[in-house]
């Protein structure tokens, strides 16, 4: 396995107009000084010769912003370069947001507009009226999902509020698009209430909404109000409601679990399992991998292993206060890992020592997955653990959401589902794990990729045979699950 401790990445990427003489050896210093500085070279540009001048522009990778800054200031130290444009490519692919919409039919004459506003829409108002099924036949919602934060919890940024958490959600609205063909609208509510009027005031606004979609995702909701917004909107919809941060996470990372345990020889039902992290993501995996027989969890937090005290509100903590660590063990992380044979962690940066992974069970399992770092790297701990799994995409097996809720909501929309039920995220789970072979199946690869074409049609052909419907045979539903323009 590589050492990535120093690795570049394209989120920190630059990419800078240069000019210099025309002739040999000076690019080649260029290109020498960057890599010497640290930076990974992806791209020359096209030459652009002015006489004695050639003109060009390179991309470089770099491992940070602070990097950033040193390639750039390297470069323009070089006595033949002159530098004449920076900038951050990241930046620069963010410009004017990265979605917008598009019209399906032409508008260029009065007989168009005739039929498709007024008077030849009201036609289908009151179809709609007369049967409000059918707003799924005429409108948008039957392909359409809001994706709904309130900015309190984005990943690894933490409570950034909900302008700033508008540049993630538009890009969960590219990937429904990219991988499942699904519209979904980027959705930030501004809540300034705290505690239960806040849950009051984040399900008043989703409901008011809800007419619209066919599906509610709710994004980056902290814990454990998250749990609760979720639960009353499914009880008041009619129409799924899933929260990608704990579900979608327990869903892939059950399938992983269970394609990793085939590699170590392990029976689901007699493994011990322990989790970093008791807010939504860690919930949900405790409670997606104990529905499937798993009985010996320990959950640990900030604190140590859980062990609520009389006062505790968190329903999250009490949860696993009252299904987990049925031996009452107390301590802290090195106490829950030690004889363990997988660790999940959902937590932070670092909190994993390589001794902790030494104490854990012969075979163990790794699943580091907290982002932008995950709890342990894994080249630290190479040769220690079997398999090993992080959130990153510049290691192998990553426990990626994208690889369930496009395929899950693909499903649900096609289906017409009234709600994403626990069946219906066991049964992703396993067409998730069944995308990798017996015959591809390693230590490295237990999870499809991301840009797997399959795994959003077997999701969703999954889901779909699960779904809680509304006036749509099954038979109809499969066959529109495997329709994935």
């Amino acid at each position: 396995m590589l050492n990535r401790e120093k690795n570049t990445s394209p989120a920190y990427s630059i990419g800078i107009r240069f000019n210099i003489p025309n002739v040999p050896g000076v690019l080649g210093e260029l290109c020498v000084a960057i890599g010497k500085a640290g930076g990974n070279i992806i791209s020359l540009g096209g030459f652009d010769v002015h006489g004695n001048d050639l003109t060009e522009d390179i991309l470089v990778d770099c491992r940070d912003e602070k990097h950033m800054q040193k390639v750039v200031k390297v470069v323009e130290g070089l006595k033949d370069v002159e530098v004449l444009n920076v900038y951050d490519r990241t930046f620069r692919l963010h410009e004017g947001g990265k979605i917008e919409v598009t019209p399906l039919l032409p508008l260029q004459n009065q007989e168009q507009l005739s039929m498709a506003y007024t008077p030849g829409v009201a036609r289908i108002c009151n179809a709609i009226h007369e049967d409000p099924e059918k707003v799924y036949d005429y409108t948008i919602k039957k392909n359409t999902v809001a994706i709904v934060t309130d900015g309190t919890a984005v990943l690894g940024l933490g409570n950034i509020g909900p302008k700033a958490a508008l540049p993630v959600m538009e890009g969960k609205a590219l990937l429904f698009k990219e991988f499942a063909g699904i519209d979904a609208v980027p959705i930030c509510l501004d809540v300034s209430s705290e505690g239960d009027l806040r849950a009051d005031e984040l399900v008043e606004s989703i409901a008011r909404l809800a007419p619209v979609f066919g599906g509610i995702n709710l994004e980056d909701i902290a814990a454990p109000i998250c749990f609760e917004v979720e639960e009353r909107l499914q009880e008041m919809l009619d129409i799924p409601v899933f929260h990608d941060d704990q579900h979608g996470t327990a869903v892939v990372l059950l399938g992983a679990l269970k394609n990793a345990l085939k590699i170590v020889g392990k029976n689901i039902e007699d493994i011990n399992v322990a989790i970093a992290g008791a807010g939504a993501a860690g919930v949900a995996i405790a409670k997606i991998i104990k529905s499937v027989g798993v009985s010996d969890i320990i959950g640990v937090d900030k604190d140590g292993i859980i062990d609520c005290p009389e006062n505790e509100k968190d329903v999250g903590k009490l949860w696993f206060e009252k299904n987990t660590n049925k031996d009452k063990r107390r301590g802290r992380l090195s106490d829950a890992v030690e004889g363990a044979d997988v660790f999940i962690g959902v937590s932070a940066k670092g909190i994993l020592s390589v001794s902790d992974v030494k104490s854990m069970a012969n075979k163990a399992i790794v699943f580091a997955m907290a982002n932008p770092e995950p709890e342990i790297r894994p080249e630290e701990i190479e040769g220690l653990a079997v398999v090993i799994a992080t959130g990153r995409s510049d290691y192998p097996n990553q426990i990626n959401n994208v690889l369930a809720f496009p395929g899950i909501f693909r499903g649900a929309l096609d289906a017409r589902a009234t709600a994403v039920t626990e069946e219906m995220k066991l049964c992703a789970a396993d067409a998730l794990a069944n995308c990798v072979s017996a015959s591809e199946l390693s230590p490295e690869y237990i999870i499809p990729s991301v840009f797997d074409k399959r795994v959003v049609d077997q999701v969703a052909k999954a889901v779909v045979e699960v779904c809680p419907v509304r006036g749509v045979a099954a038979g109809s539903a499969v066959a529109g699950a495997t329709n994935m323009a």
